[in-house]
């Protein structure tokens, strides 16, 4: 078969034959350049520790120190040439150092291989990734507070099924979600404490004959201590996993948040006015706002998902040590956490700028007879009844009420009595939605006084 054949069959975008092929499914230099601080970062640790040492001398190390700075330099200004011939982030930034310095840029890859560097660097990305999730995470938490702290006493309804079950605070619900991305929180913490291990000097899988000192390199770096074993180091991607992972649940909570707030700011409910700054127009109807930015928070955990469940696929075949399915890694990676961060962004940026409508929460608050659980409680409480009994009971009250087009409370004292005649006017007083509210008094309910203490014990917890 000629080559002539062979491109019209592979298309004309690989007009040079099969060598143009190999070099576009094995070059990564398109997407792993996002790396280049992390791996200039490395090998500047790893040329100090080769001096420190003996291994280089020193003037070799600081030819490499400088060079490896003004190619940062260069990347950062934008003036830095990528070359897809060089096929990755490591062999463009040595090609670039040995132009610059000459002969000693030779000497930096000694007792390393582009196995354990590419850990190191990804590592070292992630760890950096899951940071600014921390910082996200809080940032969104704090929004959360002062929207609970403002409304620990505003009543709104709460639902199971959607539908309306029991008369809970606005603060109560904002909480809920406060628990939530506090779970997130200890998540990243967790993950980023246990893959602080670094790979460096693991070399290809074997480690290495030459002097090294892998604590030295793993300090300067901001890891806790070298990888143990250096078949596991070279191979290891755990990180990224347990990353996407964690990635994936937040998701998963912020997709939540954002169908309710889809759901509140509508013009069925109302509970909630989002910004402009979050908001989109229509292109035809001019009445409408709509909630573009929790939208597509909800459709990221698809994307985000996807990513984890790609990277496990790569990853579940594989034998020790390094494959070059590997490669695959990163773009999973970069793509989740690049959404991952603008959805936390965005949804803390929801949350501080969107004002609840506290005459709706409270008119919605009532509806759907939200207090039968209370009268049910009364009748246990007060009469002594049985709770299946009690039960029994109110539900009787709830279908005259139905009946009737009123509330519980709107019954006569003569119609409650109907149903049980040792009813009191003293049921009324666990009626009102605030009466309701107020009463949930148990750790974590939704009295307002239990709101607060919550409140004050995140804040405490951040600070």
């Amino acid at each position: 078969m000629t080559d002539q054949t062979s491109n019209q069959m592979w298309g004309g975008r690989f007009a040079a034959g099969p060598d143009a092929i190999m070099e576009a499914i094995n070059a990564s230099i398109g997407f792993d350049r996002r790396m280049a601080a992390q791996d200039i970062a490395g090998s500047r640790a790893h040329a100090a520790m080769l001096a420190a040492t003996g291994v280089i001398t020193d003037s070799d190390a600081e030819a490499i120190r400088e060079g490896l700075l003004t190619v940062l330099s260069e990347i950062e200004a934008g003036t830095f040439a990528f070359s897809t011939a060089l096929e990755d982030i490591h062999m463009n930034v040595e090609a670039r150092l040995k132009a610059l310095i000459g002969e000693p840029a030779g000497r930096l890859h000694t007792a390393r291989s582009r196995n354990d560097q590419v850990a190191t660097d990804f590592k070292l990305w992630v760890r950096d990734q899951l940071d600014a999730a921390e910082q996200g995470l809080v940032a969104l938490i704090r929004a959360l507070l002062a929207q609970a702290e403002a409304g620990a006493d505003w009543v709104m309804p709460g639902f199971t099924h959607l539908q309306t079950a029991q008369p809970v605070t606005w603060g109560h619900h904002m909480m809920a979600y406060v628990e939530m991305f506090g779970r997130d929180l200890s998540r990243v913490r967790d993950a980023r404490v246990r893959m602080n291990e670094s790979p460096l000097g693991a070399a290809a899988l074997a480690g290495t004959s030459f002097p090294i000192d892998r604590e030295m390199t793993a300090k300067a770096l901001g890891f806790d201590r070298p990888a143990a074993n250096s078949l596991d180091a070279v191979s290891d991607r755990d990180f990224a996993l347990e990353f996407l992972s964690v990635a994936s649940i937040c998701a998963v909570h912020l997709s939540r948040f954002a169908e309710e707030l889809v759901i509140w700011s509508s013009a069925q409910f109302r509970f909630v006015t989002l910004s402009d700054r979050f908001s989109t127009g229509s292109s035809i109807m001019p009445q409408k706002k709509n909630p573009d930015a929790a939208e597509l928070i909800r459709a990221k955990v698809g994307r985000i998902y996807g990513a984890n469940t790609a990277l496990m696929m790569v990853m579940k075949g594989l034998p020790l040590a390094y494959s070059k399915d590997m490669q695959e890694d990163k773009e999973q990676v970069f793509d989740a956490a690049d959404n991952w961060m603008l959805a936390l962004a965005a949804m803390e940026g929801m949350v501080r700028d969107m004002t609840a409508n506290r005459e709706s929460l409270a008119a919605a608050a009532g509806s759907g007879f939200s207090t039968a659980t209370d009268l049910a409680d009364w009748l246990v409480r007060v009469l002594g009844l049985p709770f299946r009994d009690a039960h029994h009971v109110t539900g009787s009250l709830v279908a005259l009420a139905e009946k009737k087009g009123c509330d519980l409370p709107d019954l006569s004292l003569e119609e409650m009595q109907s149903a049980h005649a040792d009813i009191t006017a003293d049921v009324y007083t666990v009626l009102g939605v605030e009466n309701s509210v107020n009463s949930r008094v148990s750790y974590g309910g939704t009295a307002p006084q239990q709101v607060r203490a919550q409140v004050a014990r995140w804040k405490e917890t951040l600070a």
